[in-house]
């Protein structure tokens, strides 16, 4: 019996959180309490945002912020899990992913409150560069805290939003729905398929400063993809432009001729992770470290005026085959199914 048979209701459910909008697109038996899954999905978002922004000064993320060095911290077990994921991914990148620099991204003016760079920041930062995170900050999993050895403040815009797309499909199964699309900002996580069986599809955004376009269309079935990008948030010093990723070598934003970092997972948290860290890394080591660790990447290099990608993976690298990547003439053939077809466009990181 086909998934058309089973008279699935399409349903397309949306939500403000994190500076930005959560979205859902699914098919539900008629019976579902949709207002409950719409409570349910925004509660999860938000449960997100109190426990990991820096935007919210009470969050738990800015109480382990505030702790003096040396002193265990409480913290709730989602925050523990993105905590543990984001030294994990930090220890494999030797450091590319780094998830305590959340000084730099405010003395560069990207933080929360900051418009423009602090020049007596940045230069305290060029003088005293900070040590991985992953070897000065301890967790203790079974004890549900953590605690800092050293000074330092923690920002998890490359990860928590992956999570929170995570956690958006975990509630979404709980109503026992298999076939649904969720996403928040540029990170997506697909479960099954559309109602005809065919896989979900997910227009790639174009590195473009001014104009929102797709640069590709990529199929998705029970895997997440996450973007990271240069052209979205980025200042203007002396005719340059510096975008808000932060290579913590440099002791601020990258300049390593990457303009943006697609990568599909299992997981969106991990995909979040890795694009961010891939991103730092740029094409050469980034493309390494990539196929060194079975990575499904896309990384498009800004050169002499022009656009170059790298495809890692069999889902970037069936663009050979024509069957994954399309043409122009596919992509704006696609693009008519609004809905369907969600831009995945970069972060606030």
């Amino acid at each position: 019996m086909s998934k058309m048979s089973t008279r699935l209701r399409r349903h397309a459910l949306s939500g403000a959180t994190m500076g930005t909008r959560w979205s859902a697109l699914l098919h539900a038996p008629p019976a579902t309490d949709m207002s409950a899954l719409e409570t349910a999905l925004a509660r999860a978002v938000d449960r997100v945002d109190r426990q990991m922004s820096t935007w919210k000064p009470d969050s738990d993320l800015m109480r382990l912020n505030a702790a003096s060095p040396g002193a265990w911290v409480s913290l709730p077990t989602e925050l523990m899990k993105v905590l543990a994921k984001g030294l994990e991914i930090g220890r494999i990148s030797a450091g590319a992913f780094d998830i305590g620099l959340g000084g730099l991204v405010n003395a560069w003016g990207f933080g929360a409150g900051c418009s423009t760079p602090d020049k007596e920041a940045i230069q305290a930062a060029l003088r005293q560069r900070l040590p991985p995170t992953h070897t000065v900050l301890e967790l203790d999993v079974p004890g549900g805290r953590a605690r800092k050895h050293a000074q330092f403040d923690l920002d998890l815009s490359g990860i928590a939003k992956g999570f929170a797309v995570d956690e958006m499909m975990r509630t979404v199964t709980a109503f026992c729905i298999s076939d649904a699309l969720v996403g928040l900002d540029g990170e997506l996580k697909a479960s099954g398929t559309k109602p005809d069986g065919t896989p979900w599809l997910v227009a790639v955004e174009k590195p473009d400063y001014g104009l929102r376009s797709p640069l590709g269309v990529i199929e998705l079935r029970d895997a997440a993809v996450a973007t990271s990008g240069d052209y979205r948030h980025w200042i203007e010093i002396g005719g340059t432009r510096l975008c808000h990723t932060m290579d913590r070598l440099r002791s601020g934003p990258i300049d390593n001729g990457i303009a943006s970092v697609s990568v599909v997972a299992s997981s969106c948290m991990d995909a979040d992770a890795w694009a961010t860290a891939l991103m730092v890394l740029g094409p050469a080591e980034g493309t390494a470290l990539a196929e060194k660790h079975g990575l499904d990447a896309l990384l498009v290099e800004r050169s002499a005026g022009k656009l170059d990608q790298f495809r890692i993976g069999p889902v970037f690298q069936a663009a050979s085959t024509e069957s994954v990547w399309v043409t122009q003439q596919e992509r704006a053939s696609a693009a008519q199914h609004v809905g369907e077809i969600v831009k995945s466009a970069p972060h606030r990181d």
